[in-house]
């Protein structure tokens, strides 16, 4: 590994420089892991009709379905759960967590939700519809379910970068501004609901967008009279890639970044579980009052009160610590560190990964380390079962599973990538843990031949990773 620096609290480097990247907390709480056998980790596999997330947590090593709602939180947090009002209307946590995410995003209409796809629901189900139209980098699973229930069409235009998973262009998860262009003139600027840039670029590989994109993607917008949206679930981690990888922006705090971002935005949606560092909590925020009120209304009948959305005083005070936490340049650097270690080591092993890593999760090609399956197959699912009988380790696919669709006939129509995803928990596992991941990825080499495809025994007609059940081919 090569030397890194540390950052000051200002966020300039400082004049420590080690090879080694540490943890920039210590641990105070821990809860134990119940180690497995592999015998065990197969018949839970059948129980679970081999499907990841039908698995018991208490049987898995190591977690790596998800970094959504899965962090470790602060002792400041913990304080401010204590701390937490929990007044039905006007509380103070409510009052708290408004100001910070004002002052972050700089839109003056907040409205609390209990997570992100709640306020996916309010506002793509209101701006949605029958002959409405969505354009997006890539829409991530439950974007997409709640557009298209709505009646509406999700489009994704990544770049064609992102397609080709080995190279190591910077900003894979950028929206192909040209392809933008020709969708709104093919469908027409009014049928057109709005522009939504994920950010980071969670089915795109975890990859940052950056901030010249969203500017190019903001002016298209404006000069359409097209809505402008961002998916902020992972903004502070993509305000890490520009600061680091974009030129004009190495002075820049992470925090400035992430502010430009969301000036160009006319709204933004964040989920808090990712890098608002809780276990639960979203918000929608808006500058338009007219669409406010509207999605308010619906809050209200379907989350809750409008000053507390869903959520409790005590969630509300973490939420809006997490929100300041996280942009501290220390935790920043050893974040995507962490990520980029995995990644790394999994490369020296000769495992295909989508390059470079992102900063929350590193994504394997599964379509290359079993080129004898089938995407009919699913060699994703193949994978995150192998993961989980060889190491206890539960992942995600994120591939001809979560996005494949169907022809008329029935056939399938595959995903662009079969990824599967090993998504960090933030300030959970330390390097021992990732090592463990490697080293199982040295036992998933060695047998990658002998390993056969799955079928879909049953699937929802919405999000049928979630429920679905599968069995070995």
């Amino acid at each position: 590994m090569n030397p890194l620096k540390t950052n000051n609290a200002d966020g300039a480097p400082s004049d420590m420089q080690h090879q080694t990247i540490i943890e920039p907390f210590r641990i105070k709480v821990v809860e134990p892991i119940r180690m497995s056998s592999e015998s065990e980790r197969e018949a839970h596999l059948q129980e679970a009709f081999y499907n990841p997330f039908l698995l018991h947590s208490s049987d898995v090593i190591i977690d790596l379905l998800t970094d959504s709602g899965t962090s470790a939180m602060s002792a400041e947090q913990w304080a401010g759960i204590m701390r937490g009002d929990e007044s039905y209307a006007g509380a103070s946590s409510w009052l708290r967590l408004e100001k910070v995410i004002q002052d972050l995003t700089g839109c003056p209409y907040i409205l609390p939700t209990h997570q992100g796809r709640a306020a996916e629901h309010l506002l793509y189900t209101r701006l949605g519809g029958e002959g409405k139209v969505f354009f997006s980098n890539t829409l991530f699973d439950t974007t997409r379910a709640n557009i298209e229930y709505s009646g509406a069409t999700g489009i994704d235009l990544p770049i064609p970068e992102n397609a080709d998973t080995q190279s190591y262009f910077p900003f894979k998860g950028n929206l192909d501004i040209d392809r933008l262009k020709t969708g709104i003139a093919e469908w027409g600027a009014e049928k057109v609901a709005a522009v939504v840039l994920t950010v980071t670029n969670n089915s795109g590989g975890g990859q940052p967008v950056s901030l010249a994109n969203a500017r190019e993607v903001a002016e298209v917008c404006k000069q359409n009279g097209i809505m402008f949206l961002l998916d902020a679930c992972r903004v502070a981690e993509n305000a890490y890639f520009i600061q680091h990888r974009e030129k004009g922006n190495e002075d820049k705090s992470y925090r400035d970044i992430a502010r430009e971002m969301f000036a160009l935005a006319d709204g933004a949606i964040m989920s808090a579980k990712k890098d608002g560092l809780v276990n639960m909590g979203g918000f929608l925020a808006l500058r338009d009052l007219e669409l406010a009120r509207a999605c308010r209304t619906v809050l209200i009948i379907t989350e809750g009160y409008s000053t507390y959305g869903g959520l409790s005083g005590r969630d509300m005070e973490a939420i809006a610590t997490g929100l300041e936490e996280v942009f501290d340049p220390d935790y920043l650097h050893y974040r995507i560190s962490s990520t980029g270690y995995l990644g790394r080591k999994l490369t020296d092993l000769g495992i295909p990964l989508l390059q470079p890593p992102g900063g929350h999760a590193v994504y394997i090609d599964a379509r290359m380390l079993y080129p004898h399956i089938p995407v009919e197959q699913y060699p994703g699912q193949a994978l995150v079962c192998e993961l989980y009988r060889l190491g206890g380790i539960r992942s995600c696919e994120i591939g001809s599973v979560m996005f494949g669709k169907y022809a008329e006939d029935g056939s399938l129509i595959p995903a662009q990538m079969e990824l599967v995803r090993l998504a960090i928990p933030r300030r959970v596992y330390t390097q021992s843990h990732l090592d463990y991941v490697i080293e199982t990825f040295g036992e998933i080499l060695e047998r990658a031949d002998q390993v056969s495809g799955y079928k879909i025994d049953w699937e929802p007609p919405f999000l049928r990773h979630f429920t679905g059940r599968f069995s070995p081919i």
